[in-house]
């Protein structure tokens, strides 16, 4: 009877333990929430500056920076089609201080493509909130000799021609694009990546490649100031913001509908707290006048699904990202 009780004691003693531990833990998960942020929050971009994710990281890191009481620091590092700055926060304490603007190109396509990925983005990195789709857009230099889509398809067909067409990168949503475009319309194209949008549209503009494919966001200015003349575009429907540039669909080639996303992440294991604050951060960030008007003015939807929506849209962007790949048999060495 004597052992029985000593022995029931240390159970009884054990489970108190764990109660206690059990209680710490949350106990310092409400408290990380509480006290979050405590320092500045650094958000990559894998990108160089002036591409569709670099305007984004921009239009909303002021906002967040109000909301949150600390600054939202934007740092870009662009190379390896998003891969290096992607990677460097797949690798970060998971404490929400190192987020990232994530987009098609680096969450989805890229992965997809690669010969053997650094992260798998199902399980490394987690969604903290959705912010914008916005279409591509083919578009040729002012100073060439592609004045519209004929143009285009006319001189991709010429025996011996091989039309230059830049994009953000190897890996990136552009590169997806275009190759699905060769594909569907059986021709080839001279692929020029960049490290991100920005220099990729310096390049058009200067008439050093002929043609480019490029989120709207990016490409708006230069379609406005006339440096470049956009010629078709992705989507089911036009954008306003280019309402006289047919879709793809229109212009004959089938299922060719594709847009990107935007979204920030983290790091797997950020704590849920945490988590919260940030998803909540983002969702008021995204409902300010400020932010809305400078969105609309680059052509985007702003994107009002829930966090766990949002990240069953992105795994399965990514499934189909893998699918149109093999289909087109691309494959990148990142």
């Amino acid at each position: 009877m004597i052992l029985i009780k000593k022995r029931l004691a240390t159970h009884l003693r054990a489970a108190a333990t764990i109660v206690i531990a059990c209680a710490t833990f949350f106990s310092s998960f409400q408290l990380a929430a509480q006290d979050f942020p405590r320092q500045a929050i650094k958000l990559v971009v894998p990108w160089a500056p002036g591409g569709n994710v670099d305007i984004t990281a921009r239009a909303v890191a002021p906002a967040l920076s109000e909301i949150l009481g600390q600054q939202v620091v934007v740092e870009n590092k662009p190379g390896a089609g998003g891969f290096i700055g992607t990677t460097g926060v797949v690798r970060a304490p998971a404490d929400g201080y190192t987020l990232m603007l994530g987009s098609s190109g680096s969450i989805s396509v890229g992965p997809a493509l690669a010969r053997k990925a650094p992260y798998d983005p199902t399980t490394d990195l987690v969604a903290i909130g959705p912010i914008h789709s916005v279409p591509i857009v083919l578009s040729a230099s002012a100073k060439g000799d592609v004045k519209n889509f004929s143009d285009f398809a006319a001189k991709a067909k010429k025996t011996g021609e091989s039309i230059s067409i830049g994009s953000a990168g190897n890996g990136s949503s552009q590169h997806l694009a275009l190759e699905l475009l060769a594909l569907r319309m059986n021709i080839k194209l001279n692929h020029i990546p960049y490290k991100g949008s920005g220099p990729a549209l310096n390049d058009l503009v200067g008439g050093q490649i002929d043609t480019m494919m490029d989120q709207l966001t990016a490409s708006i200015a230069h379609i406005r100031n006339g440096t470049i003349i956009p010629i078709a575009q992705t989507g089911k429907i036009r954008s306003p913001l280019i309402p006289n540039v047919p879709t793809f669909q229109e212009l004959g080639i089938p299922e060719f509908d594709m847009v990107t996303y935007t979204g920030i992440f983290g790091p797997t294991g950020i704590p849920q707290p945490v988590m919260d604050k940030l998803t909540a951060a983002l969702k008021q960030a995204l409902a300010r006048t400020d932010v809305k008007e400078r969105f609309a003015g680059l052509g985007v939807d702003i994107i009002t699904l829930d966090r766990a929506d949002f990240q069953k849209y992105v795994n399965n962007d990514f499934a189909n990202s893998m699918a149109i790949g093999k289909a087109a048999n691309i494959v990148i060495n990142e």
